[in-house]
C-alpha cells in the first residue's frame, strides 16, 4: 500500500482501522522533507498491517488543529481511532518502527 494523503473527510474514514499512522507535514517544511522517504519506507514495510498516511498541515489546517500539532513534522500513530503514540520532529526509521511494533 502506498502513502494515502488525508483531507478531513477521508482521515474520518479510515480513523478506525486497527493501526493509522499520520505523518503531518508541510510543502516548505524540509525536516519534513527529510521525514518523507521514512514515511514511505514505513508504508511499504507495514503495508499489510498499518495504514500510512500524511496531512498537509497548510491544507488541512483543521485536522492539523484537531490533534494539536504545534510543530512539524509530527507522526502520530493511532489504535482503533485513539492516539497511542506521537513521534516529534525527524526521527530515526528504528524509532517509528519501534512506536508502531509495540502497538501491533
Amino acid at each position: 500500500m502506498s502513502v494515502l494523503h488525508l483531507t478531513s473527510d477521508s482521515f474520518n474514514d479510515i480513523k478506525n482501522n486497527s493501526l493509522v499512522l499520520v505523518d503531518f507535514w508541510a510543502g516548505w517544511c524540509m525536516p519534513c522533507k527529510m521525514v518523507a522517504p521514512v514515511i514511505e519506507n514505513l508504508a511499504a514495510e507495514y503495508k499489510d498491517s498499518v495504514i500510512v498516511a500524511k496531512a498537509d498541515v497548510d491544507a488541512e489546517s483543521a485536522l492539523a488543529s484537531q490533534f494539536g500539532i504545534a510543530s512539524i513534522p509530527t507522526v502520530v500513530i493511532f489504535k482503533n481511532g485513539i492516539e497511542e503514540k506521537r513521534l516529534v520532529g525527524v526521527q530515526p526509521i528504528e524509532a517509528y518502527r519501534a512506536a508502531i511494533d509495540s502497538l501491533l
